[in-house]
């Protein structure tokens, strides 16, 4: 006899037929008169993030919140992760209250907002960028792509059921349900945890951030505080040189490897090696190398060499 029982599977399985670990985050936004206001969310999750001419996220949430709303007027709004304190849960989840108006929910706002990069590297636009909160440990600037399954047409202003049709996975989605499509025009973060990323994560390094599970009765928002983040060693399986040799020469007819540049690329799985090797061409081409050493291989694999430099 099987260990599982069948549960049914109901509107808002995440959180009523599931215990699924959410990220918790409080997205802010533009009223209509061009006033900050930010309501929190966990349905918030990576879409883009590699391969494309940018990287996105993506949000689902209600058609009538103000969120939606605004995004389908203004297309713009900020991402901002909190760190996990019992205070801080409990401002989020007074924000929460389906219905209440901007002015309602920002009333008594527990946190501070202000511009970030978009404002200042755009300032004759400035006033039509989100803010971001201060008190965020990494916050992300993103801008609605509209265009994305034809959902350039979708309005703001309909607040009792959107009607058909519906898209599939962009804009409006179902009488009461939006996903947006948000790419990243900006990633921010506090100076500790930048510093981290670019010098190198320890356990130590990763923010307290919490883990949210959502509704789950008709009292409490459950939610798990950030401890002690746990490594493990990858396993390492290496490739013959021969083997890498192999597909490095036949990548292109111009750009060549020497085998001390190609020892660098043991380690990468078989299933992404010629993905690596046509990015290593790319950066060769955009910096006139014809022949990548070991050298180049080293700049290459940092990623972060640029911002290290400054």
């Amino acid at each position: 006899m099987s260990n599982f029982k069948d549960l049914r599977i109901v509107d808002n399985f995440y959180q009523t037929s599931l215990f699924f670990p959410m990220p918790t985050v409080l997205i802010g936004t533009l009223t209509e008169d061009g006033k900050p206001t930010f309501g929190p969310y966990s349905l918030i999750q990576p879409y883009y993030v590699a391969g494309k001419d940018y990287y996105a996220m993506l949000l689902n949430c209600r058609n009538s919140s103000n969120t939606a709303q605004n995004i389908l007027r203004s297309g713009k709004c900020t991402i901002n992760f909190v760190t996990d304190e019992k205070s801080t849960f409990r401002s989020l989840v007074k924000l929460s209250w389906p219905g209440d108006t901007p002015e309602e929910k920002m009333k008594n706002f527990d946190f501070t907002y202000e511009d970030g990069l978009m404002a200042s590297q755009d300032p004759e636009n400035a006033a039509k960028y989100p803010k971001v909160i201060s008190e965020a440990y990494q916050s992300m600037e993103c801008t609605w792509m509209r265009e994305l399954d034809g959902a350039q047409d979708d309005k703001p202003g309909i607040l009792d059921g959107y009607p058909g049709p519906f898209h599939d996975f962009n804009g409006i989605i179902s009488p009461f349900g939006a996903m947006f499509i948000l790419r990243v025009d900006k990633i921010l973060m506090k100076e500790k945890y930048y510093n981290a990323i670019i010098n190198g994560v320890t356990s130590r390094d990763f923010p307290p951030a919490p883990v949210d599970y959502g509704y789950r009765d008709s009292k409490n928002f459950w939610y798990h505080r950030h401890r002690k983040a746990i490594p493990e060693l990858l396993p390492m399986r290496k490739t013959s040189l021969q083997s890498v040799r192999y597909a490095a020469d036949r990548i292109d007819d111009k750009v060549k490897f020497t085998d001390e540049a190609l020892m660098k690329l043991l380690n990468v799985p078989r299933v992404f090696l010629s993905v690596v090797l046509k990015g290593c061409v790319k950066w060769a081409k955009e910096n006139n190398v014809e022949l990548i050493t070991e050298e180049h291989m080293n700049i290459i694999n940092d990623k972060r060499s640029k911002e290290k430099g400054k």
